[in-house]
């Protein structure tokens, strides 16, 4: 009788691994995530019945409001036969009552693993110093793993590769998507132009972390402030929101400073002719984004979103299964 692609019974090489940044991951590892989320994005389609995390339960602890980080990873557990209990800073103690190291010590006690969305990456650091479980970081000021994951993973489902592509990111280059992106490119060998104001372009920490990985991997790491020159004979065209959350009270100061880092029509033009635009949501319309674009025949920003699920699905069964 043959043997089904999910039932395999095979060790992971990330079975208890941290998910922290996508810097920390080795190429084979990420290369290792994105052929699970083939996989299980085949079954959930097919409607198989998968339960690697039976009698598992994730906590998740949110610092910072979400859409698709809870949905995701909450259904991602139940659909996948495990539980996942959400734990709002407010309810908890951790940073307040009690230390962090504490927290981390008690909760894996309880649990057998930890997703957690902060506003401090220097706090996820500290958790995941001190838990017995695996810790995924679900979203810090540094740093949104999960999210560039999605984004790969989307990449090669409509490109059938990584390596040789050019990615153009618009927008705040000191932000956590622009930091992951980064970070993300260089590991798989695909061309990164980042375009942004000259204040807001990449902390040079951060590229310098990703050249040596740029450069074993044949791809280039490019800042520039011209957004066309960013957009040139794009693969793919990818932006955020210009303010974070956070950052509300410079919201009207953001909106004057990155007026002309806007994904439209005109942008879309010097990309390649078979450019897609991917957006990690929320949008604001008319800002970072023009409804045009969001809605026209190069987005795909939907099935990106689509495909945190199957991500998060695919990281939580080869750290926790």
């Amino acid at each position: 009788m043959s043997i089904k692609p999910w039932e395999h019974t095979e060790i992971s090489s990330l079975k208890g691994k941290d998910i922290l940044t996508l810097h920390d991951l080795t190429r084979l590892e990420i290369e290792e995530i994105l052929k699970k989320c083939e996989t299980v994005k085949t079954m959930f389609n097919l409607g198989a019945d998968y339960k690697p995390l039976k009698g598992k339960t994730l906590g998740m602890i949110f610092q910072k409001s979400s859409t698709r980080t809870r949905v995701s990873f909450e259904v991602a557990m139940w659909q996948s036969g495990g539980y996942a209990l959400f734990l709002n800073s407010n309810d908890i103690q951790i940073g307040r009552g009690e230390t962090i190291p504490d927290t981390a010590r008690v909760l894996s006690r309880y649990l057998d693993g930890i997703m957690i969305r902060a506003y401090s990456h220097e706090d996820v650091k500290i958790l995941a110093k001190y838990a017995d479980i695996p810790i995924i970081n679900g979203l810090t000021d540094y740093t949104h793993p999960c999210q560039v994951l999605a984004d790969l993973f989307t990449i090669q489902e409509k490109k059938k590769k990584l390596t040789g592509l050019k990615l153009a990111f618009i927008g705040d280059g000191k932000n956590n998507m622009a930091n992951s992106l980064i970070f993300g490119c260089s590991k798989v060998g695909m061309d990164i132009t980042i375009a942004s104001p000259k204040e807001f372009l990449p902390d040079k920490e951060v590229v310098d972390k990703a050249k040596a990985d740029a450069n074993m991997n044949g791809s280039k790491i490019t800042l520039t402030q011209d957004v066309y020159e960013a957009a040139k004979n794009a693969d793919v065209l990818y932006t955020d929101v210009w303010t974070s959350m956070g950052q509300e009270e410079e919201t009207e100061y953001r909106k004057e400073i990155f007026a002309g880092y806007q994904i439209n029509n005109e942008l879309v033009s010097v990309a390649d002719q078979s450019v897609i635009v991917l957006h990690c949501l929320p949008a604001h319309r008319g800002e970072e984004i023009t409804e045009e674009v969001m809605e026209g025949p190069h987005s795909v920003i939907f099935d990106e979103a689509e495909n945190r699920l199957h991500v998060q699905k695919a990281i939580l069964s080869l750290i926790m299964g």
